[in-house]
């Protein structure tokens, strides 16, 4: 059984049976849950489907947080998309950056999501994966089978570093989710397990330092906006593994950097809206407009 402790235990089991992770995962934990391929395939396939349907759910018009500070930020960058033709960063970034939006807009207002990791940062996974596969045309098979690589990533990132933002800033959320999904992304484009933990790597060391200031302690401003530079991060560091460009700093390394990072951090930046954006004389006014004088 694997232990989940270490990235350079997935890349060595998969690299010694010549196999995808995604393949070493699936087998693992259909024997330590005794549970059959087809089952868990199903349920990580009613994942996916549950990710379109928060794209599709958060690029609404009228889509509005339960705070009303944010809403609508997937159709706008949708209707800028349809009126630049693709603006600064191109027909699928853009494409991508928006369902990024949409779907951190629909966790927002309440909608359903799949937290991977966590619910801050829910839109950058659905949002590499969606776009790769209504834009780039990949089989909802392989997109389907390339979350369980992501959560292999997850559950060491989780065990040997962290994915709270209370516990490690958000390094430890849109980062972690960041890592998760380039090592993904590598794997559908036919990258090796090594170029996987690469694209974690780079993705981590991107991130690093990180904090997690939500105004008004609400997971929106600046959260919903920091899916989009997990996503653009997410895809850079992919490609960059796919290139040859190795991370130098081993992945676990890198997630022992991040703990050590997240511990030395003050609370004041670890979710509790005492520090960063929340502290700002604007993020006090927001704080006040939501919840009124008397809770402050």
């Amino acid at each position: 059984m694997l232990k989940y402790e270490t990235i350079a235990e997935l890349v060595s089991e998969a690299e010694k049976r010549n196999i995808k992770i995604s393949e070493l995962v699936l087998e693992d934990q259909a024997k330590s849950m005794e549970k059959n391929h087809a089952e868990l395939y199903e349920k990580m396939q009613k994942n996916f489907h549950i990710m379109i349907d928060s794209v599709k759910d958060g690029e609404k018009e009228n889509q509005r947080s339960m705070s009303g500070l944010t809403g609508g930020e997937g159709f706008k960058m949708n209707s800028y998309l349809k009126r630049t033709g693709g603006g600064l960063s191109g027909n699928l970034m853009t494409k991508a950056m928006a369902r990024a939006l949409s779907v951190a807009g629909c966790n927002a207002s309440m909608g359903k999501i799949v937290a991977a990791p966590t619910a801050g940062s829910c839109g950058i996974i659905p949002a590499c994966l969606v776009t790769l596969y209504e834009d780039k045309g990949f089989s909802e098979k392989d997109i389907v089978m390339s979350l369980f690589t992501s959560g292999a990533f997850g559950m060491v990132i989780a065990n040997r570093a962290s994915i709270a933002g209370a516990n490690g800033g958000c390094q430890a959320e849109c980062g972690s989710a960041a890592a998760m999904a380039a090592a993904s992304l590598v794997e559908l484009m036919g990258g090796t397990p090594k170029q996987c933990a690469d694209a974690c790597a780079i993705a981590v060391s991107s991130q690093m330092g990180l904090v997690c200031d939500p105004v008004a302690g609400l997971v929106e401003i600046p959260c919903i906006k920091r899916n989009v530079s997990g996503l653009m991060i997410a895809f850079s560091s992919a490609d960059m593994a796919l290139a040859g460009i190795e991370a130098k700093i081993p992945a676990d390394e890198c997630l022992d950097a991040m703990r050590e990072v997240g511990d030395v951090m003050t609370p004041a930046l670890k979710e509790t809206a005492k520090g960063g954006l929340a502290a700002t004389p604007t993020g006090q006014k927001l704080k006040e407009q939501v919840f009124g004088t008397d809770n402050l």
